[in-house]
């Protein structure tokens, strides 16, 4: 894990910035505070000190810190040097060279990777000025910007200018630090979160997959150089960046979107959690209610879609499944693997880690061998997974050959 100096301006996005601590020290990393004085009129140090374990710095001049040169000590800690939110008036002073505040000093005396994630009011992006300053920056060695998202602001106006999600900075983090290219030039399908069957206009049946553990996997395959499609039930997760989103809604809208993807990947994943049956007549209008208090739903079953795609005759892709159970884990999961003609299964048990947390206990089955990945973070678990995923990928390739 990493040493993190994460840097916080004063503007409202900085909120997002306690979220972005919070998931770098729950993933392990070590993280630093540096605010500036107008980002503590939006953040709290004590909130920042609580979740990170460390006392934020942000005086120049703190006569503790600065009788050992804490400002070139601090710089010197960090592996990347994170600046979000970065407004318009510090990314002025990191374009010019200015150090008239800690941060601004910390910049130019770091010889770290510098991850820059702008906000500001759309008119304030796209000032000549602020483009002009986003132009030095981007060419300098070692940084990396990010794109800012269109939306809705705080000041009620609408355009570019949001800072990017949490989870885009650690994907862009995971990109700087990850040096492993394992996956590089293959080709990934996954999917991923529930899936939605309507009733009727207004009601459907569907489950509490969150997508969670899909998305991470789809994120960290992408960081380390896959060619990722991502086909999505509905969920509350941004897209990850550098994958293809596919957005579905139904079992069979996923199950048409799969097999169309499945025969151009080499590795097919099939996290969503996909509903077994479907209502057989989707009524036209909405339902009332009927006076006995009763509703009858005549159900059908759905396409068994990692089952469709292990049968491939033609182009079929190294395929992993999951099996989330409520009892006899191990003993079922086995009997799916089997029975669907999958490559390799991973099981969970839905009572121990229930859907929408962020952290899970999986267990790997295969033909050759069975793991069992000590609990922990999706995030984290996604980068152990792709490591066994890829690995019995390869001893397969070797077999064929």
């Amino acid at each position: 894990m990493a040493k993190i100096l994460l840097g916080i301006c004063g503007g409202i996005a900085a909120y997002k910035s306690v979220l972005l601590a919070r998931q770098l020290t729950q993933q392990g990393h070590e993280v630093k505070c540096v605010l500036t004085e107008h980002a503590q009129h939006f953040v709290s140090t004590h909130t920042l000190q609580a979740i990170s374990g460390e006392t934020p710095r942000s005086d120049l001049f703190d006569s503790q810190a600065e009788a050992a040169m804490g400002h070139i000590e601090l710089s010197r800690w960090a592996d990347v040097l994170i600046i979000a939110p970065a407004t318009a008036n510090t990314l002025a002073k990191l374009a010019l060279g200015l150090a008239d505040n800690l941060l601004s000093t910390l910049y130019l005396a770091s010889a770290a990777d510098i991850l820059i994630a702008p906000a500001m009011n759309h008119l304030m992006w796209t000032h000549p000025a602020t483009q002009a300053h986003i132009a030095t920056l981007s060419h300098r060695a070692k940084h990396h910007l990010l794109p800012v998202g269109i939306g809705a602001q705080a000041c009620g106006e609408t355009g570019p200018g949001r800072m990017a999600e949490p989870e885009e900075i650690i994907a862009a983090l995971k990109r700087i630090l990850n040096t492993r290219q394992d996956w590089q030039g293959i080709r990934l399908c996954i999917t991923a979160g529930p899936t939605r069957e309507a009733i009727d206009p207004v009601r459907y049946l569907s489950n509490h997959s969150s997508g969670k553990m899909g998305y991470a996997i789809a994120a960290a395959a992408a960081a380390r150089g896959a060619q990722v499609s991502l086909i999505s039930g509905p969920t509350a997760l941004a897209a990850p960046p550098h994958c293809r989103l596919i957005p579905v809604m139904s079992a069979v809208e996923m199950h048409a979107a799969a097999l169309q993807a499945a025969v151009e990947s080499d590795i097919f994943i099939a996290a969503a959690a996909v509903a077994d049956y479907r209502v057989k007549h989707i009524a036209e209008h909405k339902q009332k209610k009927d006076v006995h208090g009763t509703l009858s739903i005549e159900l059908i079953e759905n396409p068994d879609i990692v089952a469709d795609v292990a049968a491939l005759q033609e182009n079929r892709p190294f395929t992993v499944g999951f099996a989330a159970e409520t009892e006899h884990l191990l003993e079922y999961a086995r009997r799916k693997r089997e029975k669907k003609g999958l490559d390799l299964i991973l099981a969970n048990n839905v009572r121990e880690q229930p859907f929408g947390g962020d952290h899970n206990h999986i267990h790997l089955i295969s033909a050759a061998e069975e793991i069992s990945l000590p609990p922990a973070s999706k995030t984290a678990l996604a980068e152990q997974l792709l490591d066994h995923i890829l690995k019995q990928y390869q001893e397969t390739l070797h077999v064929s050959h």
